[in-house]
């Protein structure tokens, strides 16, 4: 045999010199190793000759002339399309976030409740977050269109005119935005985990203390969910920063650029216009300010995150 007893009992004599917190950092390095490779072996390249072609004037076929940092003085002073797209994006993020948050952890909560169909809600719930980007985006222009869809019938029953979405400079943004939070299933789906979670015991104990349902949900529930709220947070924001799918599907940043966001003017200037170099420069202006909320969110989490045994991370 390969394996032999002398080698097991080796392992466990391994084993025994290790703590229980070496074994799960050990056990995490092991499962995160798969993705590790695939990042180092296929992406991490990518990224690194991305910054590197930011630094010259390319389109990838023809010419590739060195520029140093022209690209990104353009971007700063020159283009015109940047302080809108930023614009956009900024709003689309700090707008959505927080409502996705508030949205997906109450439909949590309800779907938390012993009531009847339990699981039927949930799936319900939860589908629209396995149907593709693109089909939502075509399912949503028929929703929303002013004149036959959906969106108009209802608005007809109530004897309203309907806003004219993502035909209006003011309503296409908004129309997005209620894309996204039609597919929050996933969200909802990791709040209900984080509720299953948290220990009866400490709810049993309020109640029996006085406390009622809205003092229960949050001097308790809330503080133990604050680690699932800073994990979809994150997620979340990093996503909306990065928004695509809808914008190109839906409006292809239209009407008047009220939908261009920051991914799509990449699209534009990279797969349309052929200016890869200058794509690269603001793809990278993009990942810097990702990464400056996500490290503000990750530094102000010491003083709201809250982990099992009410310590603080």
């Amino acid at each position: 045999m390969a394996i032999t007893t002398k080698t097991v009992a080796s392992a466990v004599g391994r084993r025994r010199h290790l703590s229980q917190r070496q074994v799960e950092a050990l056990l995490g390095l092991l499962f995160i190793s798969p993705y590790v490779i695939h990042f180092i072996v296929l992406q991490a390249g990518t990224i690194l000759y991305s910054l590197y072609l930011s630094l010259f004037d390319s389109d990838m076929l023809t010419h590739m002339n060195f520029i140093g940092l022209d690209n990104y003085h353009y971007l700063f002073t020159i283009e015109p399309l940047f302080g809108q797209a930023l614009k956009v994006t900024a709003i689309y993020t700090f707008v959505l976030v927080p409502v996705a948050t508030i949205l997906s952890m109450s439909i949590a909560v309800l779907l938390n409740q012993n009531i009847k169909y339990q699981g039927i809600f949930r799936t319900l719930y939860y589908m629209p977050a396995v149907v593709s980007g693109v089909a939502v985006a075509l399912v949503w222009i028929w929703v929303l269109h002013p004149d036959f869809g959906l969106s108009a019938v209802v608005f007809e029953a109530l004897g309203m005119k309907s806003p004219r979405w993502f035909w209006s400079e003011q309503w296409a943004l908004p129309g997005l935005m209620l894309v996204a939070l039609w597919g929050t299933g996933t969200n909802m789906l990791l709040y209900l985990a984080g509720l299953q979670s948290i220990p009866s015991q400490l709810m049993e104990a309020a109640r029996i203390d006085g406390a009622g349902a809205v003092r229960v949900f949050v001097s308790i529930t809330i503080p133990m969910l604050t680690p699932t709220i800073f994990f979809n947070v994150i997620l979340n924001m990093i996503g909306s920063f990065q928004v695509f799918v809808p914008a190109y599907v839906i409006t292809q940043g239209g009407p008047n650029n009220a939908t261009l966001t920051m991914v799509l003017l990449i699209y534009r200037k990279a797969f349309q216009n052929f200016h890869f170099g200058y794509a690269s420069s603001i793809a990278w202006v993009l990942f810097l300010i990702i990464l400056f909320f996500s490290l503000l969110v990750f530094r102000s989490s010491d003083r709201w995150v809250y982990y099992e045994g009410g310590g603080r991370r």
